[in-house]
């Protein structure tokens, strides 16, 4: 066609478009939601993806470097950006075998024998500045309700260095050694405000008052309290150390150059080799080559083979086909709105035939309706989506977490969602279109229908896409393919619009059901299979929305119960479980007033079970060193690879094919215990922790004997312990590899309510004989029903007030959260679905005009005529919901498979592959789509329909 008459096209869709203002803003609002909500995604992925300058002003403030000692003794490789621990570290030490002594490079010895700051001082170019940047341990620190769990630093904020990584955003930055600063997360769960003061718990004598706001742009959500340097860390009971880490190995600090100075990538391979990792500012701005960086080489060798393709991993697959199905889903609810029009102005295009135009003119016209609404629709949209970002800023901030880098619009990804939104129209209207061009001019200029017969070829060819696609959205879904995601898309859309071209074919088939119907019902099933170009484009945009709500519905009930099977319970059902949080010694000095504040607050709680640690030679608290204790199955049982006898290398290709191979190695461990393996108890703690009520097993508990709970660690009334000394390291840097002993204990087998793999009960006393120690570790209470939640927060509140650690849980079971969501999604779609039913009724009754005026004419009813419309809607409704059930079946269980095969990794059990690719209908959803979908479409037609109807003079 040539320019003009697609300009004359397009205002006489312009015209048409602005007459028909009511179907017009339907199309423009589907067309518009999908481009907002993918508008609105780009500049939120945009802004949140921050530049090289905007990462170094988050990582080192106005500084020159980041500088951190990982191991002394190591040396190391490290990615420009060594962000995200983007670094590989290797110390010789623990690469020795049998206790050799580890032989380093002098660089390495360098590093063990220089004090790390010293050394880093001598390495940078002279006149450097070092600030230190380590951050402390995590603490308590008074609240107005008790304690509160606070990670701590130090920084002199009134130094400009910090701006960018730590802003003050409130206040004033602390300016002596008895003020603090804090972060709007502390404020918030702690309920103080500035000028408010609080303590550090171990440091009561030292308050601190609050002066300012602070705020890390990268972590919005982190609770932290920032002192002056030298004010707060060394102070705290048990210092750094209590971590168990070497202090200089937490060493790091911001780097300020003299004037003239640079840190190049050469001198941040001169780092590596002491072993300290460098951020430059220099070299994040402007990186060396990938083929010139040792980290990015030996990364590709390890991965390069095991890499996944792009379009093969499983959220991209899963993206893509929610992605791909929704806008086939626009298309195919857009398609009946043009239809309508396409219908309502079949006079206008039959004068057009008549005037001399041919059927590309015809088609252009109905396109053109796609081309204005898909753009205006795509304009809107974008516009909308821009405004909500830029709207909706601060709030996006905190919810991700981290401030945006800068409000950042890519010029051809909004254009590619205006494409996007033009072709959907333009998709929309072409099967209109085309059925509009083919129609009888003659007809169309008197109001006449040319009926056809369906096409039995076009049918067989709709059943051999629905059954290609269908095969290949599930073989690629768990096979080879080349890409897992075009195979799983394209065989979701192709079998969809397969069931679409068979819709007509179908219909007819469910004509053959009036004759059991009641007349209403007969006569609306009738009309709809006589007038089968209206009733089959209804009946896909129907179809498209329930297949959209019953695939989420699928989806979301598969996954719900994959995390129903997977969830490992803690005790039996309704078991309240006190624990010592992260285990410390202070933790466990308070465990007999935390025994007595969970008795007070929680009535009825029943008898309590103490439950103690067992511990071989150290407590294994407070960064000591302790021995090893493991529960063993039989030799025979074990999986060859993690019980060698030598410290030989073992090809990674051996080890999994071993994995993949050896029934022994693919077992379940999962376990809900908080306590360990081995654990020290009564009677009650078999009860109360593990649902045991066999009374044989607490007398062979307190004759001596070990309880175990899983017949594969259980042989011959006999059950294995392997424990070993602390790890111990020489002066000159070699590490003692402790030899492992094994000791078999008399033991019973009693089943528990809940997985407890590769975990035993023995008594104190035979804790003792067996030349171990124990330590209370907590208590576990049984009570006849669960406590309600107000219980729950009360002992919480109580607990608060000794210890800033969540030491306190219930045992409610699995709750499941999918229910709300699919409910919503369920809703949302059942929407959707009903507006679809809608548009054919709008369909219908433009068509349907004419019979109207004749039931009017003889006499009906309003009640009739309304009856009538409802019945049309309804069967339109149910023919739709039906094949949308069937539909949505495809794209859930594909993507399942997609999933179960993604975890499919070498050592998983049977039963986690299995749970993991489960599938499960949601039976009482799709039933309540099937039935109540169309009585609703139909009781909502008959009502809407007028009782009052113009006589129009019949034609012909």
């Amino acid at each position: 066609m040539k320019p003009g008459a697609w300009r004359l096209a397009l205002r006489i869709a312009r015209r048409d478009a602005l007459r028909a203002k009511g179907r017009s803003a339907l199309v423009v609002a589907m067309v518009a939601l999908p481009v907002l909500g993918v508008t609105g995604a780009d500049v939120f992925f945009r802004s949140a993806t921050l530049e090289p300058a905007e990462r170094v002003v988050r990582t080192m403030g106005q500084a020159d470097g980041q500088l951190e000692l990982v191991d002394r003794g190591a040396s190391v490789k490290q990615a420009p950006d060594p962000g995200d621990h983007s670094y590989l570290a290797v110390n010789p030490k623990y690469e020795t075998k049998d206790g050799a002594a580890p032989h380093y490079t002098p660089e390495q010895q360098r590093s063990r024998d220089t004090e790390p700051a010293r050394l880093a001082r001598e390495l940078l170019p002279p006149g450097s500045t070092l600030l230190t940047d380590s951050p402390g341990p995590d603490t308590a620190a008074s609240s107005t309700e008790g304690l509160l769990t606070t990670r701590t630093s130090e920084a002199d904020l009134t130094d400009p260095v910090w701006r960018g990584r730590l802003d003050v955003i409130e206040g004033s930055a602390p300016t002596n050694d008895q003020q603090a600063a804090v972060t709007r997360e502390f404020l918030n769960r702690s309920g103080l405000r500035i000028g408010d003061r609080t303590t550090v718990r171990g440091l009561e004598s030292t308050p601190f008052t609050i002066t300012a706001v602070v705020e890390y742009p990268g972590d919005l959500k982190g609770t932290e309290l920032v002192t002056r340097p030298g004010t707060l860390i060394g102070k705290l009971p048990g210092g750094s150390g209590s971590s168990g880490r070497d202090t200089a190995g937490a060493t790091r600090w911001l780097v300020k150059l003299p004037a003239g100075a640079t840190l190049d990538w050469a001198k941040v391979t001169e780092l590596n080799d002491y072993g300290f990792v460098l951020a430059s500012r220099s070299v994040i701005l402007h990186p060396p080559a990938r083929a010139d960086v040792p980290y990015y080489v030996e990364m590709d060798r390890i991965h390069g083979e095991s890499g996944t393709a792009l379009l093969d991993r499983t959220y991209v697959v899963i993206l893509a086909t929610v992605v791909g199905m929704a806008l086939l889903e626009i298309v195919l609810l857009a398609g009946p709105a043009f239809a309508v029009g396409a219908r309502r102005s079949r006079r206008q295009l039959g004068l057009l035939a008549a005037a001399g135009g041919d059927r590309a003119n015809v088609r252009a016209v109905v396109l053109g309706g796609g081309i204005v609404l898909g753009l205006t629709g795509a304009a809107l949209g974008l516009g909308l989506g821009v405004a909500l970002v830029a709207l909706l800023r601060t709030r996006a901030e905190e919810y991700s977490g981290a401030r945006f880098g800068h409000f950042n619009l890519q010029p051809l990804d909004l254009l590619g969602v205006l494409l996007v939104g033009l072709v959907t129209g333009l998709l929309a209207a072409i099967v209109p279109a085309v059925q509009a061009s083919r129609q009888d001019v003659v007809s169309a200029l008197t109001g006449r229908d040319s009926l056809k017969p369906p096409s039995r070829k076009l049918a067989l060819l709709g059943l051999l896409m629905l059954g290609a696609g269908s095969a290949l959205a599930l073989v690629g879904a768990t096979s080879g393919f080349s890409s897992r995601t075009l195979a799983v898309l394209g065989g979701s859309l192709l079998a969809e619009l397969g069931m679409v071209v068979l819709a007509p074919y179908l219909v007819g088939l469910f004509g053959k059901l009036g004759r059991w119907l009641p007349l209403g019902p007969r006569l609306a099933l009738r009309d709809s299979v006589r007038h089968r170009g209206r009733t089959a484009p209804a009946v896909a945009a129907v179809m498209a929305a329930v297949a959209g709500s019953v695939a989420v519905n699928v989806y979301l009930a598969s996954y719900d119960e994959q995390y129903r099977r997977e969830y490992v319970a803690a005790g039996p059902p309704g078991a309240v479980i006190l624990g010592t949080g992260y285990g410390t010694g202070t933790e466990t000095k308070l465990l007999p007033q935390m025994r007595d504040t969970v008795e007070r607050s929680i009535t009825a709680l029943g008898p309590r079970a103490d439950v103690s640690h067992v511990d071989y030679k150290g407590d294994c608290q407070d960064g000591n060193p302790c021995g090893y204790i493991q529960v063993m199955p039989p030799k025979e049982r074990r999986c060859p690879v993690f019980d060698r006898d030598t410290d030989d290398p073992v090809e990674p290709g051996e080890i999994k094919r071993v994995m993949s191979t050896d029934p022994r190695c693919q077992v379940n461990e999962r376990r809900g215990s908080q306590y360990g393996d081995l654990t020290a108890g009564d009677a009650n703690l078999l009860r109360n922790l593990y649902g045991v009520t066999d009374p044989a097993a607490g007398q062979a508990l307190t004759a001596g004997k070990a309880v175990v709970f899983d017949p594969r660690y259980f042989e011959n009334g006999k059950v294995v312990l392997r424990y070993s000394e602390p790890i111990t390291t020489g002066a000159d840097g070699a590490r003692t590899k402790p030899k492992n002993i094994e000791t078999t204990v008399d033991a019973v087998l009693a089943p528990s309510a809940m997985p407890a793999p590769g975990q035993l009960v023995i008594s104190p006393d035979t804790a003792t004989r067996l030349g171990f120690t124990t330590r209370p570790a907590g208590s576990v209470w049984l009570p006849g029903t669960a406590p309600s939640d107000g219980d729950q927060q009360k002992a919480d509140g109580a607990l608060a007030k000794l210890t800033d650690h969540t030491v306190l849980s219930v045992e409610r079971g699995y709750q499941s959260k999918a229910g709300l969501v699919g409910l919503g999604l369920a809703g949302f779609a059942g929407l959707v679905a009903l507006g679809a039913a809608g548009i054919a009724t709008g369909l219908a009754a433009a068509d349907s005009q004419r019979d109207l005026t004749t039931l009017a004419a003889v006499g009906a009813e309003p009640r009739i005529r309304r009856s009538l419309s409802g019945f049309q809607c309804g069967v339109i409704a149910a023919m739709g919901t039906l094949l949308g059930a069937v539909c949505g079946l495809l794209p859930a269980v594909a993507l399942r498979k997609v999933q179960g095969l993604a975890a499919d990794y070498p050592g998983i059990s049977p039963e986690e592959l299995a749970d993991k690719s489960s599938v499960v209908l949601p039976w009482p959803t799709i039933a309540a789509t099937v039935v109540v979908l169309p009585l609703l479409a139909a009781a909502l037609a008959a009502l809407l329909t007028r009782s009052r109807i113009s006589l129009l003079r019949r034609t012909g």
